[in-house]
């Protein structure tokens, strides 16, 4: 048969394959048909000859992107693909060709400078994926006067990532002045009663902004993830 339609029809099936069963894993062979984005490792704890298993099995022409990796896994990665590309601070390595940035922009707002490495997290998986970001760092409530100084930014972006350790306050400061969806990012940045970042996580599940979501401790990965499919729609 021919026609739009059918070609949609078509497409709705190919979405329901399977994945690629290589026994220490199943690849999700089509993630990015499904879901518009890229396939993901968490390289974090994964033996390097799974991960090489991983990438070898995963087709030449796929859009790859590995998290919490380090600079060994990259080295690793690259022999097998030579189109990846390692972003040191984000820990991420991206194989493939990067998707054309589209649409609003995101702000990524980071606290402290310590916060930086899941903001970078955060902002390279929303660019990688297409989105463009702006980067709003050091502007925690310790001097809150920067970021106002900043506030443009902030008010004309369609979501805004909050990344915040300590006591996790910015992401409540922020979500009380915008009308954009707010992400906010508790970090294990902080002295002994943070505790590692559960000081921070509970502040901001008990903001009485509205409109303010909270990922994990330090997913800077699930909040560029998430505001890049917020900014899609």
């Amino acid at each position: 048969k021919n026609g739009k339609t059918d070609i949609n029809e078509a497409l709705k099936e190919f979405k329901k394959f399977p994945f690629d069963d290589i026994g220490f894993a199943k690849i999700d062979t089509h993630r990015n048909l499904r879901k518009g984005f890229p396939e993901v490792i968490f390289c974090q704890g994964k033996k390097m000859k799974h991960i090489e298993g991983i990438y070898r099995r995963i087709d030449k022409t796929s859009i790859v992107m590995a998290t919490r990796a380090c600079k060994e896994v990259f080295d690793l990665i690259k022999k097998i693909r030579n189109d990846s590309v390692y972003f040191e601070e984000a820990r991420i390595v991206f194989t493939g060709k990067k998707l054309k940035k589209a649409g609003p922009s995101i702000a990524v707002v980071s606290a402290g400078t310590a916060d930086i490495p899941v903001a970078e997290e955060a902002a390279v998986t929303a660019e990688l994926v297409g989105a463009k970001v702006d980067r709003i760092y050091d502007v925690g409530v310790a001097g809150v006067h920067r970021l106002f100084a900043n506030k443009d930014k902030i008010m004309n972006a369609n979501v805004v990532i909050v990344v915040a350790g300590m006591e996790g306050a910015l992401a409540s400061i922020v979500g009380g002045v915008v009308d954009r969806p707010v992400i906010a990012v508790p970090t294990s940045v902080g002295y002994g009663a943070s505790f590692s970042g559960i000081a921070p996580l509970l502040t901001m599940l008990n903001s009485c902004a509205p409109g303010v979501s909270v990922v994990n401790i330090d997913n800077g990965f699930g909040a560029g993830y998430l505001a890049a499919m917020i900014n899609k729609k």
